[in-house]
């Protein structure tokens, strides 16, 4: 079973490529000496995504809580806002099977409304009534 961790870096203050280039070395050795498969760097015009794969979620989670990618995670330049860990594979990976097309929902995708048919009223002197009084 495939098991990703994904990792995005984002721009600031310092740019997260100066990020890679400092601590890139430590995460994939951390990663490569808890069981990791493969791993891939993603570069970005606004950031760095790296990609870990390993045999199973208990070797993914073991390796998310070591203290040394604690430490790295908390160096990125902004640990707060500008960094994203989560299961799976990241903004930087293709998808393994294409995407069908979808409909954009401003382009007809929506029900049309059932239409009416219109009322017509006559305007006056000749109404059934007058017709009548006139028979008289």
């Amino acid at each position: 079973m495939d098991c990703w961790l994904s990792i995005e870096v984002f721009d600031a203050a310092v740019p997260a490529s100066v990020w890679r280039r400092a601590h890139g070395d430590a995460l994939t050795e951390a990663a490569f000496t808890n069981g990791a498969l493969q791993w891939e760097w993603h570069e970005h015009s606004w950031g760095v995504v790296i990609e870990v794969e390993f045999a199973d979620e208990d070797r993914r989670n073991a390796f998310r809580m070591l203290p040394g990618v604690q430490a790295v995670l908390d160096a990125a330049p902004d640990p707060v806002s500008g960094l994203l860990v989560y299961p799976g594979r990241g903004g930087g990976s293709g998808a393994r099977v294409p995407r069908r097309p979808r409909p954009i929902p401003s382009a007809g995708a929506a029900a049309l409304p059932i239409p009416h048919e219109p009322e017509f009223v006559r305007l006056g002197g000749d109404t059934p009534h007058a017709e009548h009084r006139g028979a008289n």
